[in-house]
């Protein structure tokens, strides 16, 4: 399983070189308005980017758009906030593809006519006879991305997946209570891990790598492969993050528990305890001097840094906050109520929301990245078993990569990026050139 190059895959998303001439190419005028039935559609389903005037953009975020404390939060009114959600009517208003009279039933007729937005589940079988006459998918995504390989192993839902810089392994934890070891040249198992529990998270920094199992913390040092095992969570771990030279873990009884690193005594000493919550914290995120945290609560705690105390309680969720990350100067935030949230700084220097995007289902997961012509991407996870793919800030729907059960964990690196299910199966994406192209890999 050669990622693009070998190690290429670590250069964690550097300039790319890559460039798209839009002067050949044409925006489905149907898709603008939100009714586009063609499937394929010979025409571009997102906007033209600008000109570059001969010059490549490169990103400021080595892991995305989280954990980048460089960023300072937009203030409402400012002109970089008008353009959110003019994403010509896509968003959340799915395109209705169940519209028998422009889809010909099942062995019915010889058209394709428009495909249903479901996997066919005899073709996940290997046994679908109608072939390209199927009014179902025969595909596991649609938009500009295309499948590499699957990862067979786990035997539950893949909750946190790692890819340390430096390294040529990839590693996947799991409720199976195991982790994985993934040689990234062949694609093969290289080891696994068996613990005392379920994996909540995982997290890799630097030569570390962070485990969130029950009422612990296990770190190993890939380079030296010490490992170290830090007390003090009470419950499940189900997220960690790193800033201002702490390590944050948020758990089940709501604590977010800090930990610093001592090179002389070679552990990780505690240093603070930040309670206000009341109920699990599922997900943390460093951005602009702060630390954000969401929780099964339904609410999203603002920390300082400097003095970890918190500024700011965010509650127009009325559903578990699953997810929160830092794009520029923004905070994005979902949740199972079928809305991600993006909030911006009022002159008081408070987080108000400044636009809302609803789905259809459920949100699980966010995560950000840039496709191969650096533009700003939000991949979001939804327990209808899909991935939405979005341009930003317009939210105009790239594509949809699809799973057999719900995608809990997701992890990037240059062009690819990983997917973990409800079965245990990780999968490897890449973004291709041809942004129309659909991938069509065997199913499994």
């Amino acid at each position: 399983m050669d990622y693009d190059g070998g190690k290429r895959v670590f250069n964690r998303l550097g300039p790319t070189q890559h460039q798209t001439d839009n002067r050949n190419q044409k925006v489905c005028y149907h898709w603008r308005a939100g009714n586009c039935s063609r499937f394929p559609c010979p025409f571009l389903h997102r906007e033209l980017s600008a000109p570059l005037n001969g010059t490549t953009s490169s990103s400021k975020r080595p892991h995305g758009f989280d954990n980048d404390q460089r960023s300072t939060v937009a203030r409402r009114g400012g002109s970089n906030l008008n353009t959110w959600g003019r994403g010509g009517g896509r968003g959340g208003n799915v395109i209705n593809n169940n519209n028998n009279n422009n889809v010909n039933s099942r062995g019915g007729g010889t058209g394709v006519g428009v495909k249903k937005d479901k996997v066919c589940n005899f073709w996940i079988q290997g046994s679908c006879s109608f072939g390209e006459r199927c009014r179902y998918m025969h595909s596991w995504s649609t938009g500009g991305f295309g499948m590499l390989t699957q990862l067979e192993g786990h035997k539950k839902v893949v909750s946190g997946i790692a890819l340390p810089a430096g390294s040529d392994k990839l590693y996947t934890g799991s409720r199976d209570e195991t982790v994985r070891v993934w040689d990234c040249q062949s694609g093969q198992c290289a080891g696994v891990i068996n613990l005392s529990g379920e994996v909540g998270c995982m997290l890799s920094e630097g030569p570390w790598m962070f485990v969130g199992l029950p009422n612990l913390v296990k770190a190993w040092n890939v380079q030296t492969s010490a490992e170290l095992s830090l007390n003090g969570p009470v419950g499940q771990v189900y997220s960690m993050v790193v800033g201002n030279g702490l390590l944050f873990a948020g758990t089940q009884d709501g604590s977010i528990l800090a930990w610093k690193y001592n090179a002389a005594t070679n552990c990780f000493e505690p240093a603070a305890s930040l309670q206000g919550h009341t109920s699990a914290v599922v997900t943390l995120v460093v951005g602009a001097n702060r630390l954000y945290s969401g929780s099964m609560d339904k609410s999203i705690r603002v920390w300082n840094l400097e003095n970890l105390q918190c500024l700011q309680t965010l509650t127009d969720h009325n559903d578990v906050v699953m997810s929160v990350l830092c794009w520029d100067q923004f905070l994005l935030s979902c949740s199972l109520d079928k809305t991600i949230k993006v909030w911006a700084a009022t002159d008081s220097g408070n987080l108000e929301v400044t636009y809302t995007h609803s789905e259809e289902h459920g949100l699980l997961t966010l995560y950000g990245m840039h496709d191969l012509e650096s533009k700003p991407v939000l991949l979001c996870s939804c327990n209808d078993n899909t991935v939405r793919a979005y341009d930003l800030p317009s939210f105009s729907e790239r594509g949809k990569i699809y799973a057999k059960q719900e995608i809990r964990s997701i992890h990037g690196g240059p062009n690819i990026f990983f997917t973990g299910d409800g079965t245990g199966q990780v999968r490897v994406w890449q973004w291709l050139a041809d942004q129309s192209a659909t991938s069509t890999a065997a199913p499994a």
